[in-house]
């Protein structure tokens, strides 16, 4: 702020010959606060404002905030000059550190905010930096915090689900557990299985939100559907991707209304909602992911359709003190994903037993202040809508 003033009170041309702070850094000292300029995210350039541009010593790698146009300010961050487009900004000749192989490192870990589009690069990246909570979440997993917690899980019959429900009991959390039928594995990790769940009828959520009988802390809506068939425009799937849809996108819009209706939300406890969507929701990350190829229609519009739904019930539940958060729980070695077998190791997919964890530890974070947002369980970041 002291900086601030002092640039008020200076003619122009002596702002302009501020010198750098560091010798061969970067020049920011033509930046002023509300300065349109472009800011870089994820290798996109976006319409960008500068906050404020810090001159303190820890922020000397990335001094100045910025807000990008259009979004909201849980998409603030602080840049540096390499990911900045300014003719006010006066860069140094050569930007950035050069690693052993003499190309320029990226940001930070630290710094990042969003994941990495390509799947492989995602997994190569994180063996190559050591990444521990990426490469197993044991290392910093803690489920103590849902001990005595009543967590609501839709659709634990199998796969994530019933793995979710399992290491929840296993830390002493109060389970509910919903299926269509049951099985001895759910009913020994529930203190209530309600059966005969069906998603696609709000009736059925309408009866399973009456029969929850203790305040909920948590909800997570796992129910899912990814038929292993062939979808793009030589085989149309129309009528599979509406059976997705109804499931996927749909499916957390019937739960969450009927556990309002039913005074569930906020509830006693202003419950946390946590809807396991998928990557294959970002719109952004098919021109990576689908590169060339397209197809799989039904799914990620499904997906997309999910995100934008949890994205709308954040901001109506925003005022009940009801954060909704979207999680891809990463990729996991379940039979849903068994088609993509041959890949697995390759793109560092894990047991659903991890994947659980790698899920519970994100849902543990969530507050108010992440609710809306579209985060990647595998290393915690963002992913871009």
């Amino acid at each position: 702020l002291k900086w601030f003033k002092s640039l008020r009170l200076q003619p122009r041309a002596s702002i302009a010959k501020r010198p750098s702070t560091m010798a061969g850094a970067a020049d920011y000292s033509g930046l002023r606060e509300g300065m349109r300029l472009q800011a870089e995210s994820e290798g996109i350039y976006y319409a960008a404002e500068v906050l404020t541009v810090s001159d303190a010593k820890k922020r000397s790698r990335a001094p100045v905030k910025v807000h990008y146009v259009g979004y909201d300010a849980s998409y603030d961050e602080w840049v540096g000059a390499s990911r900045l487009r300014s003719k006010a900004l006066v860069k140094p000749t050569k930007e950035g550190k050069a690693g052993k192989d003499g190309k320029k490192k990226g940001p930070r870990r630290s710094e990042r905010i969003f994941s990495l589009a390509d799947q492989v690069a995602r997994f190569e990246r994180a063996k190559k930096e050591e990444n521990k909570r990426y490469l197993d979440i044991r290392t910093v997993y803690d489920g103590s915090v849902f001990k005595e917690k009543c967590v609501l899980v839709v659709g634990a019959s199998r796969g994530l689900g019933l793995e979710i429900i399992k290491e929840l009991k296993a830390v002493g959390a109060q389970v509910v557990g919903t299926v269509r039928s049951s099985s001895a594995e759910v009913d020994a990790a529930c203190a209530q299985v309600i059966k005969d769940v069906e998603v696609t009828s709000f009736e059925s959520m309408q009866k399973m939100a009456e029969q929850i009988k203790d305040p909920l802390d948590y909800v997570i809506f796992n129910a899912g559907y990814f038929p292993d068939i062939k979808d793009n425009l030589d085989s149309i799937q129309d009528k599979e991707a509406l059976k997705q849809i109804d499931i996927c996108a749909l499916g957390p819009l019937r739960c969450v209304t009927a556990l309002k209706a039913a005074g569930h939300l906020p509830g006693a406890k202003n419950a946390k909602v946590i809807i396991i969507s998928s990557q294959a929701g970002s719109a952004r990350w098919r021109t990576t992911q689908n590169k060339d190829r397209g197809g799989d229609y039904g799914h990620h519009m499904s997906r997309a359709a999910c995100n934008i739904g949890g994205v709308l019930m954040s901001e109506e539940l925003k005022a009940s003190g009801v954060p909704v958060v979207m999680l891809h729980p990463g990729f996991n070695r379940t039979e849903m994903t068994a088609k993509y077998s041959h890949i697995w190791d390759k793109e560092g997919a894990v047991e659903a037993s991890e994947g659980a964890k790698r899920v519970l530890y994100e849902t543990a974070k969530v507050t108010m202040a992440s609710s809306g947002r579209f985060i990647n369980c595998e290393d915690g970041l963002q992913i871009p809508f």
